[in-house]
């Protein structure tokens, strides 16, 4: 049997780069006591989703992807034989990204993703957006698995995991800063049911600003063929606290669920959804009294 272990890292972050070097590197030699095929962080791990209010602070918190502080990590993961996705506020210009750096477990670089959908209402209007979604192979213990990513604010709008599913993403990772409460946690639901995909998401624990835990993993699978009714593709929970929570992803009953369900891409009319590739500009259904 083929599974994929996640271990989701829903820690505090310290107080400077160094303090989550450490922090980051330490649990990620636990993740692999835990028996993990990889260990994703909660977003922007480098500041701790931090943001200064002048953009000249903030470009002097951002860090190359190409730095020893992301290489740390291609070098542990290639020690420990563990893929590690590490979370940044990555330099770039004429504004930082918020970027997730997937390393295999060889430490080879296979992913550099940027969040898409920037949170342009607040303070990551200061940021520059992603341009695209990418998947890529990564290898396992269990045989290869095909990894997407997005981030937080990407999961608000089902454009993302559809793009993802249609790229062949298996399982996507979700680093996450902000409170996940029924209704985020629903839509994470949604985009795995909908696209018959495994979906990981680490939050920061209560403590962060803004942030409360509730890491999850939903692994897509709503019908199986010895079970009467649906069931509850909600895989793990973590509560409020800081831990490492482990969720692991059958593979084989994922990929059966693929090729003899209806969801994802078998049923799509997409001729027929032109209006949403159209450039329309409307005004925003936001009020300034509204929580995004």
């Amino acid at each position: 049997m083929a599974f994929f272990r996640v271990a989701l890292l829903q820690l505090s972050s310290g107080k400077s780069l160094a303090d989550n070097l450490k922090i980051g590197l330490s649990a990620c030699r636990k993740a692999k006591e835990f028996g993990a095929d990889l260990a994703l962080f909660p977003e922007m791990w480098s500041t701790g989703y931090t943001f200064p209010e002048r953009v000249e602070d903030l470009k002097k918190l951002a860090i190359s992807a190409e730095g020893e502080f992301v290489a740390a990590f291609g070098k542990i993961a290639s020690e420990l034989h563990m893929a590690i996705g590490i979370t940044l506020l990555e330099s770039y210009e004429p504004l930082p990204r918020n970027t997730l750096v997937l390393f295999d477990r060889n430490g080879v670089k296979k992913l550099t993703y940027a969040k898409v959908h920037t949170c342009d209402f607040g303070e990551e209007r200061n940021l520059t957006p992603g341009e695209d979604f990418y998947v890529t192979e990564l290898d396992t213990a269990s045989g290869p698995v095909q990894l997407g990513a997005m981030i937080c604010y990407d999961r608000e709008f089902p454009e993302s995991a559809r793009i993802l599913m249609l790229k062949g993403a298996e399982i996507v990772l979700v680093p996450n800063a902000c409170p996940m409460e029924i209704n985020r946690l629903s839509q994470l639901r949604a985009r795995a049911f909908e696209n018959m995909m495994g979906i990981a998401t680490c939050n920061y624990p209560e403590g962060t600003p803004d942030c409360n835990g509730h890491s999850s993993a939903f692994d897509g699978v709503a019908y199986l063929p010895d079970l009467p009714d649906s069931r509850d593709t909600c895989i793990l929970e973590a509560g409020e606290q800081e831990g490492i929570y482990l969720a692991e992803f059958d593979l084989d009953q994922l990929r059966a669920y693929r090729k003899a369900e209806v969801h994802g891409n078998a049923y799509r009319h997409p001729r027929k959804y032109s209006l949403l590739t159209e450039e329309i500009i409307r005004e925003p259904f936001i009020r300034s009294d509204y929580r995004s």
